[in-house]
């Protein structure tokens, strides 16, 4: 559901851009942290295609849900603060209006 017409100032684009590589990280950090604990349990070949198996579900769900286009930046960062990856106070500077409607979607 992306937003037509959503304007970014250079100053929303930058706050942007650095909450949205913050989240990243994150949540790169923590399917790192998982990757690590599955294969120091891991006991047979079945265990590592499984940790395979993980690895590349989660990399074709990030590659697609960290979109950095402008029509769907108020979405992706809803979905962001939903899950814990972000707080609404780190895109302090964006729009009042922008903030708002992510406020919202956090709560749907």
């Amino acid at each position: 559901m992306p937003t037509a017409n959503t304007q970014w100032s250079l100053q929303e684009k930058t706050i942007a851009k650095e909450a949205f590589e913050l989240s990243y990280r994150r949540e790169i950090a923590a399917v790192m942290a998982e990757a690590k604990r599955q294969a120091t349990l891991a006991a047979d070949p079945a265990d590592l295609w499984q940790l395979n198996d993980f690895l590349s579900a989660r990399r074709h769900y990030l590659d697609g849900k960290y979109d950095f286009s402008p029509e769907s930046l108020v979405f992706t960062f809803a979905q962001l603060i939903k899950e814990g990856w972000l707080e609404l106070q780190e895109l302090d500077g964006l729009a009042a209006e922008k903030l708002s409607k992510i406020r919202i979607l956090t709560l749907m």
